[in-house]
């Protein structure tokens, strides 16, 4: 038998194996699975999201803590100043209510921002809680999923490596040279040998020039489309 149509067999082999393959990965037990792990995955992420936000909220509410203290005893000591210094004129007095105003509203700015991050807090805490229980649940999902798909997929690994020997047999009497350039050709174009029908590449099916389909009457077993790069073979 031609080298050629031994070659043509071993692709035939070998394209089988890689079809299969392509199925084990387009599988919906193997897609359902992925799915659910990218989420879980996710939902972990989310959780330290928010456990890197509780962190940082401590660190603020601590700071704000100790800024009202310390505004609180200013105001005090304002007051206690007032009480026994009294403004002795007009101006006097307007200084002391613009720094009493300006005590004020900062404090109120501090606990507005409070009320904020206990607000915040609760509705982080609500959102943790609806992750956990999705998380809960899609992941007894998963584990179940996995332990079904583990057992496919030793199964479709076995048929793939007996696929992958079939082709491996038949490529043993395939020349050495001509497999390393089927190879090279299988790189950007898959399947990479195609049959000639009439003057066009079976793999691309455009027309080759006459200068290149008369290499077909000397000894050459094959050629190359000018085209997609494929071997051709009659």
């Amino acid at each position: 038998m031609e080298q050629t149509e031994l070659l043509w067999q071993y692709q035939q082999a070998d394209m089988a194996a890689d079809a299969f393959e392509r199925e084990i990965k387009r599988s919906p037990n193997r897609i359902a699975l992925k799915k659910n792990r990218e989420f879980l995955v996710e939902q972990q992420n989310a959780v330290k999201r928010m456990e890197q936000e509780v962190a940082e909220t401590v660190d603020r509410i601590d700071v704000i803590k100790v800024a009202i203290s310390r505004i609180e005893e200013q105001l005090a000591a304002l007051q206690s100043r007032m009480e026994k210094n009294p403004p002795a004129n007009l101006q006097q007095a307007q200084e002391l209510t613009r720094d009493a105003q300006k005590l004020l509203g900062t404090l109120t700015d501090y606990e507005r921002e409070m009320k904020r991050i206990q607000k915040d807090a609760a509705d982080r805490e609500r959102s943790e809680k609806e992750i956990r229980v999705k998380y809960a649940k899609v992941k007894a999902e998963y584990d179940q999923q996995k332990v079904a798909y583990e057992a496919e997929y030793g199964e479709q690994m076995k048929q793939l490596e007996e696929k992958r020997a079939a082709a491996q047999e038949k490529a043993k009497l395939v020349d050495a040279a001509l497999l390393e350039k089927y190879a090279q050709v299988k790189k950007h174009c898959v399947p990479p040998v195609a049959r000639l029908y009439g003057d066009q590449c079976g793999g691309c099916n455009m027309s080759l020039p006459q200068v290149t389909l008369r290499k077909f009457k000397g000894d050459k077993q094959y050629i190359e489309c000018e085209n997609c790069g494929r071997l051709i073979i009659q």
